[in-house]
Parts: structure tokens; C-alpha cells; sequence
């Protein structure tokens, strides 16, 4: 596979995770408008379940929009559009952590196989970035 294809695939994965965020923000805006979600749940977590139904989306909303923008940003900055470029790996940790941190609390309130899909690009990000610090930014001429 080429380096290019392999730039291409990181970048979109990333941008592709952080726009799925932005699919979950919007099923809570469908859901608070009473409509019927089909498997998406109104947001509801676990860990406090007496929580006010709003106060539940808000604090849902927060973990998706951070994700968004984190992961969108890191798919800007390692394709080169956002300086510098090595932030990618930064944000994308952190978007990861979020976005995992999002989905537990909240397990249950999206279809499984949103959630599975979700819960393994994080657990890919982690992987590669904590342990195997894959890709060198050298693999791509930086």
C-alpha cells in the first residue's frame, strides 16, 4: 500500500470518527424533540440514572462535541492542514479518551453496533499511539 493511501485512510478514519460524533449530537437533538429514535435511546447514564433527563443530554453533548472537534482537528493536522503537524497524535489521544470516557458512561443509549464501531477506533488509537507510536511522522516525509 502506498504512503499516500495509508495518509489518506489515517485522515479519514479520523474525520470519519469525529463526524460520527457529530451523528450522535444529532440523534439527541431528534430524541429531544420526542420523536422515537428507534434504537437510539434518549441520553441516559448509568452511573447517576435519577439524572434530569437534560442535564443527561447536555453532559452527552459535551463528550460528543469535544470528540468532534478533537478528532476532526487531529484529521486536519495529519493531513498537514492544521500546523503543526505532529499535534494529530496529541488530539487524537485525547479525543480517544473522551469519546471512550462519552461511551461508557452513556453505554446502552445507542445501537450496539454504533457503539462496538466507536469503542474500536478509540481502543485503535490508543493502541497505535501509546504503544506502537504508528505512523512515524518520518513515513510521510515530515
Amino acid at each position: 500500500m502506498s504512503t499516500q493511501t495509508i495518509r489518506l485512510l489515517i485522515a479519514g478514519a479520523l474525520l470519519l470518527h469525529g463526524l460520527g460524533h457529530g451523528g450522535a449530537l444529532g440523534a439527541l437533538a431528534y430524541l429531544g424533540r420526542g420523536r422515537d429514535g428507534g434504537a437510539w435511546r434518549p441520553a441516559r447514564t448509568w452511573l447517576l440514572p435519577s439524572l434530569l433527563q437534560r442535564t443527561a443530554t447536555t453532559a452527552a453533548s459535551t463528550f460528543w462535541v469535544l470528540s468532534l472537534i478533537g478528532f476532526v482537528a487531529a484529521a486536519m493536522s495529519f493531513w498537514g492542514i492544521l500546523i503543526p503537524a505532529e499535534a494529530w497524535r496529541a488530539l487524537a489521544l485525547i479525543s480517544a479518551c473522551i469519546s471512550g470516557l462519552g461511551i461508557v458512561l452513556f453505554f446502552g443509549n445507542w445501537p450496539m453496533f454504533n457503539t462496538l464501531a466507536a469503542l474500536a477506533m478509540n481502543a485503535a488509537v490508543l493502541v497505535t499511539q501509546l504503544w506502537t507510536h504508528w505512523p512515524p511522522l518520518d513515513m510521510f516525509g515530515r
